[in-house]
């Protein structure tokens, strides 16, 4: 959510920032907002100007008792005033819920680097890590692979549970659980203070990061409860500060998160393949940092280049995608997805993201911090993902499958695998083939 003063004092910086974002539908709601907003100041002053009056007539009945004179019409006149204060609250309260609510449909202020672009199509390489290989072999694709070694059921959780649900067997059951706990390791010897948080979580908390369509076709409801599962261990984590004023000696605060997370995906495409990529529930890694502004993009580097280093180490092709204007989220002021290289599909594919709201997400959670200059100011909350585990598997058994079928398992990983170094087909299998 934007500060109302940029609507009051530029608001065609506003409305161009909407043009880049190609949402020239939501132009009139800066014009709706101006108008709200300067009814909502003049109810204000006379909400203000009567308190004064009040305070005046409250010393003239004061001083009319002291001259023994008569205050009947004093006091009937200080006896409207409340009820004309509480009749214009009302109205002032309503009209500045109203504005609240159009200001969450206003797009953030996209930052100076981020490319403009209408779609996805627009969005920009910044950097690829890895040499890209297609071996000179053929390479199944992973969820047949995974069936093939008898490592993942995608037809028997299909029955349990519906389609974007798995089992995981075996050796890809400890990949992933290596996965988050080399993850896990990876963060805290990065500074980060682990958190185990709660995986649900109530609807303010989503309010202050999803929009209304957002959580409709995202989040997953409670019945009779004000909770929902959580998409990402995000939200709790930067739940954790809703209402909350740091110091800046608290600054920069930097967490980090596994958990399990749900989504509906309504509509997605892709949630209906077999396979790891797209599914209702999968487990992930995250980062949260909460940071005076003047250090937002600098620690904004520093959390994608420990992405970068995770997928590096692991030994898998990746780059970045710097995303457009169009294609950035509204809370969004920059933005990037990290991808990794798909062998089986010759193409790269989202594996993670990372993002800076600037005070964006902390105005709509009240998260402020108090400066140097003792000035109550709100901060700056960035997010990134440090792996998700279905789609690193998928990357890994995709770029490191053997010509026998069988998969490496990459060195990162083996001290995490019980020294295990190959996925292969049991000796008990090949025996009955």
């Amino acid at each position: 959510m934007i500060d109302i003063k940029l609507i009051r004092e530029n608001p065609e910086l506003v409305k161009e920032n909407i043009k880049k974002k190609f949402q020239n539908d939501k132009l009139k709601l800066v014009d709706e907002i101006k108008e709200k907003d300067e009814k909502w100041r003049k109810l204000k002053t006379e909400a203000d100007e009567l308190r004064a009056e009040r305070n005046t007539i409250s010393k003239e009945i004061s001083e009319a008792i002291k001259a023994k004179k008569d205050t009947k019409a004093l006091m009937k006149k200080a006896k409207q005033i409340p009820e004309k204060i509480e009749e214009i609250e009302n109205k002032s309260n309503q009209l500045k819920d109203k504005i609240d609510e159009i200001l969450k449909k206003i797009p953030n202020i996209l930052h100076k680097s981020v490319p403009i672009g209408k779609d996805s199509n627009g969005n920009v390489v910044r950097e690829v890590i890895g040499k890209p290989i297609v071996p000179p072999y053929p390479l199944m694709n992973h969820a047949e692979l995974a069936e093939k070694l008898g490592i993942a059921d995608f037809d028997t959780s299909a029955k349990t549970s519906g389609n974007g649900f798995y089992y995981l067997i075996g050796d890809l059951a400890l990949l992933n659980q290596a996965l988050i706990n080399y993850a896990r390791d990876f963060m805290v010897k990065a500074g980060y203070t682990y958190i185990e948080p709660p995986l649900m979580i109530r609807k303010n908390i989503l309010d202050g990061v999803y929009s209304a369509t957002d959580i409709a076709a995202m989040a997953y409801k409670v019945e009779n409860e004000d909770l929902y599962l959580i998409a990402t261990s995000e939200h709790p984590l930067i739940g954790m500060f809703i209402g909350k004023t740091l110091t800046h000696k608290d600054l920069p605060t930097k967490i980090t998160a596994y958990s399990v997370c749900f989504r509906r995906e309504v509509g997605s495409h892709g949630i209906n393949e077999k396979g790891l990529f797209r599914t209702h529930q999968f487990n992930k890694q995250e980062m949260v940092v909460i940071c005076k502004p003047e250090d937002s993009y600098k620690l904004y580097d520093e959390m994608l280049k420990l992405s970068i280093d995770v997928y590096k180490n692991l030994g898998i092709p990746t780059r970045v995608l710097e995303s457009c204007s169009g294609d950035l989220g509204d809370l969004k002021a920059r933005g990037a997805d990290l991808e990794f290289w798909s062998p089986v599909e010759k193409a790269y594919k989202e594996i993670g993201s990372i993002t800076n709201m600037e005070e964006a997400q902390a105005r709509r959670l009240n998260i402020k911090f108090i400066n140097e200059k003792n000035e109550k100011l709100y901060a700056h909350t960035l997010n990134n993902t440090v792996i998700a585990t279905s789609r690193a598997m998928r990357a890994i058994l995709e770029n490191f499958q053997n010509k026998d079928g069988s998969v490496t398992i990459p060195k990162v990983l083996v001290p995490y695998m019980n020294g295990k170094t190959k996925i292969e087909v049991k000796k008990t299998e090949n025996k009955k083939k």
